[in-house]
């Protein structure tokens, strides 16, 4: 494999690009391609079947436009989806997601952490399983979050709609006494700055872009494919409107980039 051959993110829609982001700030040397799965966002209200499904038609055209490795950039995705992919490509280097249930615990004050995520991600018995290894020693609120992906998906990160939805949901978590809230999906970190507004300063939040970069790093140490110094390419698709994706693009931190129909 070609070191400088690109690395493969998506997600259902643009949420993912927050990952990319942290992708591009730890690997600046990394190609990158990225499919947005906007026909069929969010993923959270969809069967593991139908996800899992989507999951290998776009790990097959990742791989078609020469990938060398896969990132999960959503949490339900790697739950429906991680797993077969690594039985079907076994010397693929492939990173998903999970909530950051770990930090969260040994980051709570109170005891008490809050977890905002889609339907699909809370339902999962990957995140049961994070809550009996990691959080056994504090008391964790899930708060399902459904309309705030499609807000996220517009463009919409600051808006009287998107503020009202975030009031909902944030404010059960903070009565119970949450000093911790996980973002678990990859849209959530594009309202950080709106959250920041509707919780105390002493809030922490925490989400895992940072750790999937980091992942992704080690695993291309590991195979040595990490990219050398050369020119440096990003792709863009969407299986919905690809201009509909364009518009939104600049607001999520993203110029001057052509998105393609998937």
């Amino acid at each position: 494999m070609n070191n400088n051959a690109p690395v493969g993110v998506f997600d259902s829609g643009v949420g993912g690009l927050s990952v990319l982001a942290e992708i591009r700030q730890l690997l600046p040397n990394e190609s990158l391609l990225y499919v947005a799965d906007s026909a069929h966002v969010p993923y959270g209200e969809k069967s593991p079947e139908f996800i899992r499904q989507r999951c290998r038609e776009i790990a097959q055209f990742l791989l078609s436009k020469g990938a060398k490795a896969l990132v999960l950039a959503c949490n339900t995705a790697t739950v429906a989806g991680a797993a077969d992919l690594r039985e079907l490509y076994p010397h693929l280097p492939i990173v998903g997601m999970e909530p950051a249930v770990k930090p969260a615990a040994a980051t709570t004050r109170s005891g008490v952490v809050g977890v905002l995520a889609t339907t699909g991600t809370l339902k999962s018995a990957k995140f049961a399983a994070l809550l009996d290894r990691f959080a056994a020693d504090v008391r964790v609120i899930t708060q399902p979050c459904p309309g705030l992906v499609e807000q996220i998906e517009a463009g919409d990160l600051t808006g009287p709609v998107t503020r009202a939805l975030l009031e909902r949901y944030v404010e059960p978590l903070l009565a119970e006494g949450c000093d911790t809230l996980i973002l678990g999906c990859t849209h959530y970190p594009f309202i950080k700055p709106l959250l920041r507004e509707l919780v105390p300063s002493n809030v922490s939040l925490i989400d895992t872009g940072g750790a999937v970069a980091k992942q992704l790093q080690r695993l291309l140490v590991e195979c040595d494919l990490l990219a050398w110094p050369s020119d440096v390419k990003e792709q863009f698709w969407c299986s919905a409107d690809p201009q509909k994706m364009q518009a939104v693009l600049p607001m999520l931190g993203v110029n001057d980039a052509k998105v393609l129909a998937f």
